[in-house]
């Protein structure tokens, strides 16, 4: 039995909760391989590691979502059993999952308190007015001012992230899971989750905080635990530890962390051109142009309008006005039209708009190149394994095999399935909306090599991200959306997080 995890001075004289030796093991892949872990009281516990690391199976086993194969587990120095979710709740263990578990056509209060709603008067009946005003309270604990009658499939994904964490925080959890709580916050949602976490942090609850943002581990980390390959590598203090180290800890090798390209300087032919789009998801008088061999930039806040201009320039979205021009030619229709003029949207939200996660690996990278591919309209399987056998090399995917279940695979790794089923579809223009979200640094880099590549051979590439630095690192030139409208545009010289800042939230 490993006993690594003790090996640092612990912030208290024993740990909340251990786990000691957890092994779990899923057919052709080994998650978890004699992991150590322990939590202290009021302390903020970060959990590194690069996608398929074995970081969501450790929270999963934590949760009682999972059951351990191997190990033991020790609340307050008591050996306990953990074997379901239940069993958990108990220990007052919460869990935020990077992918959100909110019920889409129930309102946020009912999200909140589902399973545990106050009963009414009448039997049977649940009393409204209290679930509401409980609701409220604590929306409010976190800074969310919000109607709780809200119907959750109305929510943005930054007010989803808001909620999920009212439900952890409603159930009196002293031990709280975040998974990548901020991936899809802005700034000043940001702000008020790093204050929720100190008045946590305060009352003594343990958080254990799973992220891949450097910024956050410093900032907020007590220790970090660091994962590679389902087995615990080391752990370290931040202040005894520097960004590149941790990186090196995860990937077992040297990253670049700055993303260099070659900029470019005399970009193609004009391949996307939108004059005055409006629609009616709050878009309006929107104008953009992208050539080929440049990567060009669409950030502003959350909720600016950035992931409606891509679903409109995909057909996603009905267009209520303004011209779509790709290549030349007068862009309208369905998404399949889009794709097959040779566009391609990597989206925001990939389990539910990117993926088919019954599905396989193999089938998920060839589906949108099914035309391509297979002309005669008869199915290849041979030329159908060749090309995803091809790109799970190409994009590094952790998978045991091209037949393994999309749904089991990390959220990295699930990803980069997204955008190599465009890459086999030979696709000329690719949109990606938020495309590192939840994504390890190692494959940061990779993406955007990936990117830096495509657009290198003749492709073009249209980024929305919520992260400025990445936009002023990889991007060509960039627009700023401010509610709804285009707010300015950056050229190369101009393309600062000062700048970018200043377009979103004043006006110019």
């Amino acid at each position: 039995m490993s006993t690594a995890a003790l090996a640092i001075e612990p912030t208290s004289p024993a740990p909340l909760l251990e786990l000691r030796g957890i092994s779990k093991e899923f057919p052709g892949v080994k998650a978890l391989d004699d992991v150590s872990f322990a939590v202290f009281p009021g302390e903020v516990h970060m959990l590194l590691g690069e996608n398929g690391a074995g970081k969501s199976s450790l929270m999963k086993v934590l949760c009682g979502a999972y059951r351990a194969d191997a190990g033991e587990f020790y609340y307050k120095g008591e050996p306990v059993a953990i074997n379901s979710t239940a069993d958990a709740q108990k220990l007052g263990i919460a869990v935020i999952f990077q992918e959100f578990s909110l019920v889409p056509h129930l309102d946020i209060a009912q999200n909140i308190f589902l399973g545990r709603e106050p009963r009414g008067r009448i039997p049977g009946t649940i009393d409204r007015r209290k679930i509401l005003a409980d609701a409220r309270h604590v929306l409010g604990m976190i800074g969310f001012e919000i109607n709780p009658s809200t119907i959750v499939d109305k929510l943005g994904v930054a007010q989803q992230q808001m909620v999920e964490i009212a439900k952890a925080i409603s159930q009196n959890a002293r031990i709280l899971v975040m998974d990548e709580p901020t991936a899809a916050l802005s700034d000043r949602e940001t702000e008020l989750l790093f204050a929720l976490i100190a008045r946590l942090k305060a009352d003594g609850v343990s958080i254990v905080y799973i992220s891949h943002r450097m910024a956050e581990v410093f900032a907020l980390g007590d220790r970090i635990t660091v994962l590679r390959d389902g087995r615990r590598i080391d752990g370290v203090r931040p202040a005894d530890v520097t960004p590149d180290q941790l990186v090196r800890m995860m990937v077992g090798r040297n990253v670049n962390m700055t993303y260099p390209r070659n900029f470019s300087d005399k970009p193609g032919e004009l391949l996307l051109e939108i004059k005055g789009l409006s629609a009616s998801t709050g878009i309006s008088d929107i104008n953009i142009e992208v050539r080929r061999g440049e990567i060009v930039g669409l950030c502003g806040l959350v909720g600016s309008g950035r992931s409606e201009v891509a679903r409109a320039i995909f057909g996603a979205d009905p267009v209520s006005s303004g011209e779509i021009l790709f290549d030349g030619k007068a862009m309208s229709g369905e998404p399949d039209l889009a794709a097959r003029r040779g566009i391609a949207l990597i989206p925001e939200s990939r389990k539910s708009e990117g993926l088919a996660l019954l599905r396989s690996v193999s089938d998920n990278l060839v589906v949108s190149a099914l035309r391509k591919l297979f002309p005669s309209g008869l199915f290849d399987q041979r030329g159908a394994q060749r090309t995803s056998d091809g790109l799970i090399r190409q994009l590094r995917i952790a998978t045991p095999s091209a037949r393994q279940t999309v749904g089991l695979l990390s959220g990295g790794n699930q990803q980069k399935v997204v955008i190599g089923k465009w890459l086999a579809a030979g696709s000329k223009l690719f949109i990606f909306d938020e495309p590192t979200r939840g994504i390890d640094i190692g494959a940061k880099s990779e993406i955007f090599a990936l990117i830096d590549r495509l657009v290198a051979e003749g492709a073009a590439a249209l980024m929305i991200s919520s992260e400025q630095v990445e936009i002023c690192h990889v991007c060509d030139r960039a627009y700023v959306m401010r509610e709804g409208r285009i707010a300015g545009h950056l050229t190369r010289s101009e393309l600062t997080e000062e700048n970018i800042v200043r377009l979103g939230m004043h006006h110019a």
